[in-house]
């Protein structure tokens, strides 16, 4: 199961991208109301989890405003549901829909 670290403040943003220095850092951006993106939480968490990458899941409907401010600072259209791979301190993959699958971010991080 994978172990998501909440994402609800902005000064985290500067701690993951830090963090993404030293490992892969993914952002799962989830409406709670959308049907499409609890059917893309689920089809994550269904797969093993994926050793030394860091699961952040931000609620959108929560939070809105911190997943503008991530569409900003990764330069990425704001999207939902969406899953966005950083490393480096730079997105390196994002996807939304049912373009959002593990096998594509371990394809990522091969």
């Amino acid at each position: 199961m994978l172990n998501w670290k909440p994402l609800q403040e902005a000064g985290q943003l500067d701690e993951l991208v830090a963090e993404s220095f030293n490992q892969p850092v993914v952002i799962f951006k989830h409406s709670t109301r959308c049907s499409i993106s609890t059917m893309a939480k689920a089809r994550l968490e269904r797969e093993r989890p994926l050793e030394h990458v860091r699961f952040y899941y931000l609620d959108l409907l929560n939070y809105r405003s911190l997943s503008h401010q991530i569409a900003e600072r990764f330069q990425v259209h704001h999207e939902s549901p969406q899953v966005l791979l950083i490393r480096a301190g730079e997105c390196v993959y994002d996807e939304s829909h049912q373009g959002i699958q593990m096998q594509e971010l371990v394809e990522q991080l091969g």
